[in-house]
């Protein structure tokens, strides 16, 4: 069916209608689910149509994970935004912001990994920096505050990024309900803390 004036994906409306329905399918058919034949169908346009956006399936899965990235960036902006200026009340929103986005965003934010980490992935890789700046920044302002040891804030992001991604993972694996998610961001976020404190 061609594309014509009247559809509601006529003068740019289309890229943001082929992501929006690519984000759908992901999240009920994972990656393999996802094509851009079938999408064109979905939307009501022709099958050359979604080409003048992505020339190929890489290209929407790239753009995909390109805009979960901006979307997690702007939920832990937001998070900080609502909190003072005290800074384990500030992790503890980040971390529980960054980890309710993870579970009910599963796919998409495996995808956004995949993307990230894969040879030619560039531009994901970009798209990822403002989300882990906020986080470093969070750790810096931890150190001069005397709540984390000095050294490289990198390393202690790691380890609080890997902490939340095993809560999110187990959520997401069925192994926790949902419901202890927030509970448990919050005793790991604390243990955290009181790991990470420099020595008497």
């Amino acid at each position: 069916m061609p594309e014509t004036g009247e559809r509601p994906y006529h003068h740019g409306h289309l890229r943001a209608g082929l992501l929006q329905a690519a984000e759908r399918r992901l999240r009920e058919d994972g990656v393999d689910g996802l094509s851009l034949r079938d999408l064109a169908r979905e939307l009501g346009v022709s099958h050359a149509a979604p080409r003048r956006h992505f020339p190929d399936r890489r290209a929407l899965l790239d753009a995909l994970a390109e805009t979960g990235f901006a979307r997690l960036d702007t939920v832990l902006r937001a998070a900080l935004a609502d909190t003072a200026d005290d800074f384990a009340v500030r992790l503890q929103a980040v971390a529980t912001a960054y980890t309710r986005f993870a579970t009910e965003n599963a796919a998409l934010l495996e995808l956004m990994f995949r993307s990230k980490h894969r040879p030619g992935g560039e531009r994901v890789a970009r798209a990822a920096e403002g989300a882990f700046a906020l986080v470093n920044e969070l750790i810096v302002q931890g150190q001069a505050e005397g709540a984390l040891q000095a050294g490289e804030p990198e390393q202690a992001g790691l380890i609080l990024f890997a902490t939340l991604q095993g809560i999110a993972a187990l959520v997401n694996g069925d192994v926790v309900p949902p419901e202890m998610r927030d509970g448990l961001v919050e005793t790991a976020t604390e243990q955290f803390l009181r790991g990470a404190r420099p020595l008497p």
